[in-house]
């Protein structure tokens, strides 16, 4: 062995020059490819776990719990207490208490000079806050995007969120009035005069962690401004409506339900509204996330596949044009193992050092991840080194080359060991010979000749990796383009994420509030404009003892979310899941579910069908939720605002086929205006929505086109593959160039020949990759869709694969000017002599 390596290496200094050119093809293959599968699934992974990263960055509190609130019908007529915050964070196993106080105020907009408003539809004025013990700063720490925080002993600072600034077309450096009441006069049928008009500085925006990855209708009510310490300091003991306590507990989830059970035994507050643990809505940000990381991850995995495959196809090459020597090396007495050693020193090299650059630009083009909408505020966007995919990527592109080189070097070893007879004669491929019938140009037929056959000998010429090179190029691209259009189609068409109808009107607050029954209902059906619709309540229940957001409406209703299994709601017995919760009860069709409403008694429901659940009154995501029969809650439960004229929290309307959106909307509007109208109405018409998108839609958006620019980055590297086997090919096929130009080609005929052959392995590569791509593109765009429970409804963009295919002839000339420049100058005397 000593001996063989000893040989092999002085082969390898002999041949090095010769050989460079093919070690850097292989090498530069692994390296962007290879680099771009390991960048892709690094980033799939530092997406999925983005938003747990981010969280824990902020120092997140375990739970969350309305400690007071200013009701006297509750016995209370304060918002704040300090005593009992006191007691709460003596508690034994709370570690930190922090608190935010909230205050009853609005914007006095006459005060912001030279900006307008910009409320839509259903959303609530901003909530204005304040802590005095570390809440939004070192617990639940806000992350802050432009400007500053409000300095602590400042008494006219104050940051407000995204949302704030949209609504209310403020900016860093806004003055704004903002009247603040007396817990007193808030509770007096008196008017009072303010206790005191804040002038506030806005100084900063900031984005909370809840309000990261939403959706629609979580935003309508996500509207904040904090103030700063020294102004709640003194804002605190009169002007406060309520106090939201954050604990940080000992053994964190473990021992949050007791923490809360404690705070229930002294507080009556605590016990009327219910908490939240913040783990809570991990699963549903989560829920979000994974789509684009799963999606990335597959990419990667294509990627890394297309790597082995045409890499394998190079070396192949290589070790084939190596083979040529092994009769002479085997005459002089060359063991099996020295030949073997021969061919595979080399390849091996560069397959290390090609897998050593991959590492590299993985490394470079992780700033890139993570995807989605954490990434704004993610804590570090920069260079990111993932040694768990880094590491195994590079072993295993060594390792799965290296074995595959193996495999060929043997292949290649046994052929030259092995008795060998002459080839059979070939006839000639039967296309070529028809092209040449034809009356095509002789550097047509030539061009053809050199894409379709191989060759013989010394002349044979990697046709096969050409061809297999843009079949995968175009296919991959296809199956990118197709898998894109679907994603845009999902986004755009929102009755394949739940919203099959045109419009919702909203009660007020998003629809918290209820709108009056019976004179809505008079005001739609006296709307031409309207063919359908339906009211429904949005609360919740639980379903064999697991929470869940509930749509309830009247069975039979015209306008219910899109089913995918069964059908829709019939009867007050049924109900219809979202997949994600028929799988989360281990239910199915036709099975039953134990329905408890919180003040009735249980209901025995059976599972008719599942849907896609839209985003009207459900934070937890596509999937989630059911539908059930509005008549399954006592009234009471449904009328939770005590409203002297009860009706539905929203209306879904559709409107008749021919009436433009522009007068619907305003006909809905106008139905919206009588509604606020409506004597004695407690909650009045929200607005008029066209649509209200799940996280998960809202997430898609913000991606932007990465995921394209990938795709793109594989389609290069697949093109300069080409390129690379076209210059391999042309100096394989030096002798027939020679002879070609010996018998009157021109240099330019020559160079034609060249950008024909690329042609026809561009076309080959149309002609097999787009079917295989959209057939590939398509069947994960179902199996996407279907994970992340939205209609699975494909979509192929016929006009841009005519154009990818335009693209990659176009590209595929391009490609062939160099080889062709090298074909052109090939000298005839040079390449004779040496025959």
């Amino acid at each position: 062995m000593n001996l063989a390596l000893a040989v092999a290496w002085y082969r390898y200094r002999a041949s090095f020059r010769r050989r460079l050119s093919s070690y850097l093809s292989v090498m530069l293959l692994v390296a962007l490819v290879g680099g771009l599968a390991l960048a892709s699934l690094a980033g799939a992974r530092r997406t999925d776990s983005s938003f747990a990263v981010y969280l824990a960055s902020t120092h997140p509190s375990t739970a969350a719990l309305f400690s007071r609130y200013d009701d006297p019908q509750l016995g209370m007529n304060t918002g704040y207490t300090a005593a009992l915050q006191k007691k709460i964070a003596h508690l034994p196993l709370v570690v930190r208490s922090a608190t935010a106080i909230i205050f009853d105020a609005n914007i006095d907009k006459s005060s912001i000079k030279g900006v307008h408003d910009h409320l839509g539809p259903g959303e609530e004025p901003p909530a204005f806050l304040g802590s005095l013990n570390g809440e939004f700063s070192s617990v639940d720490r806000v992350t802050l995007l432009a400007g500053k925080r409000p300095s602590p002993s400042s008494r006219d600072e104050a940051m407000m969120n995204a949302q704030a600034a949209r609504e209310y077309g403020l900016h860093i450096g806004s003055v704004i009035d903002i009247p603040l009441y007396t817990d007193v006069a808030i509770n007096s049928p008196k008017n009072f005069p303010p206790f005191l008009i804040a002038k506030v500085t806005m100084v900063g925006e900031f984005e909370a962690s809840r309000d990261v990855i939403e959706s629609d209708i979580s935003a309508l009510g996500s509207s904040a401004i904090i103030f700063s310490q020294g102004l709640t300091r003194e804002l605190a003991p009169k002007c406060s409506t309520g106090t939201e306590t954050f604990l940080i507990i000992k053994g964190g989830d473990v021992n949050a339900t007791r923490v809360l059970k404690e705070v229930g035994q002294f507080d009556p507050i605590a016990q009327h509204f219910p908490a939240e643990i913040t783990s809570s809505f991990l699963p549903v940000a989560q829920q979000s996330i994974s789509p684009e990381a799963i999606a990335l991850g597959i990419f990667g995995a294509v990627t890394a596949l297309a790597t082995v495959l045409i890499a394998g196809l190079m070396i192949g090459r290589l070790l084939r044009v190596g083979a040529d020597e092994l009769d002479t090396i085997r005459a002089l007495g060359a063991s099996r193992a020295m030949m073997l050693l021969d061919g595979l020193l080399g390849v091996l090299g560069a397959v290390v050092v090609g897998s050593l650059f991959a590492v590299v630009e993985a490394v470079l083009l992780s700033p890139i991840a993570p995807l989605g909408s954490v990434r704004h505020v993610y804590p570090d966007r920069g260079i990111a080194f993932d040694w768990t995919v880094l590491g195994f990527g590079f072993v295993a592109l060594v390792a799965v080359m290296g074995l595959l080189a193996l495999v060929l070097g043997r292949r290649e070893v046994r052929r030259a060991t092995t008795d060998r007879r002459s080839p059979p004669f070939k006839r000639e491929n039967r296309v070529i010979r028809s092209m040449a019938n034809s009356g095509l140009p002789i550097s047509a037929v030539t061009g053809i000749r050199f894409a379709l056959e191989p060759g013989r000998g010394r002349s044979s010429a990697p046709v096969r990796s050409a061809a297999f090179g843009a079949v995968l190029a175009v296919g991959v691209l296809v199956a990118t383009v197709t898998f894109g259009a679907s994603l845009d189609s999902l986004v755009s068409h929102p009755a394949l994420y739940g919203w099959n109808w045109d419009y919702a009107l909203l009660s007020g607050f998003g629809g918290a509030e209820d709108l009056p029954g019976p004179q809505v209902a008079k005001f739609l059906d006296h709307d031409r404009d309207i063919s359908q619709w339906s009211g429904v309540y949005i609360t919740k229940s639980t379903l064999d003892g697991q929470a869940e957001n509930v749509i309830a409406e009247n069975p039979g209703a015209s306008v219910q979310p899109p089913i995918l299994t069964g059908h829709g709601l019939e009867a007050a017995n049924e109900v219809v899941l979202g997949t994600a919760t028929l799988h989360s009860l281990h239910a199915k069709l036709g099975g039953t579910v134990k329905f408890d409403n919180g003040a009735s008694k249980p209901l025995t429901l059976r599972v008719v069908g599942t849907m896609t659940t839209p985003a009207i009154g459900n934070n937890a995501g596509l999937g989630n939720g059911e539908l059930v029969a509005s008549s399954d809650f006592p009234t009471a439960l449904l009328n939770i605002q005590s409203s002297t004229i009860p009706g539905p929290n929203a209306i879904l309307v559709r409107i008749r086929s021919g009436v433009s959106p522009r007068d619907a909307l305003r006909s809905l509007e106008l139905v919206n205006y009588e509604v606020n109208h409506v004597p004695n109405a407690q909650g009045s018409g929200g607005g008029v929505v066209p649509v209200l998108r799940p996280a998960e839609i809202v997430n898609f958006r913000s991606m932007g086109t990465i995921p394209t620019l990938l795709a793109s980055g594989l389609a290069a590297g697949a093109v300069a593959a080409l390129g690379l086997t076209l210059t391999a090919s042309v100096r394989r096929r030096r002798r027939d160039l020679a002879l070609l130009k010996s018998m009157g080609s021109t240099q330019r005929q020559l160079a034609t020949s060249i950008a024909w052959q690329s042609s026809v392995a561009a076309l080959i590569g149309c002609v097999v990759g787009i079917p295989i791509g959209v057939v590939v593109g398509r069947e994960l765009w179902i199996s996407f869709a279907t994970g992340i429970n939205a209609v699975p409804t494909p979509t192929v963009p016929v006009l841009t694969l005519v154009l990818v295919g335009v693209g990659a002839m176009l590209f595929a000339n391009l490609v062939a000017a160099v080889p062709g420049r090298i074909a052109a100058r090939t000298s005839t005397a040079l390449v004779l002599r040496a025959e």
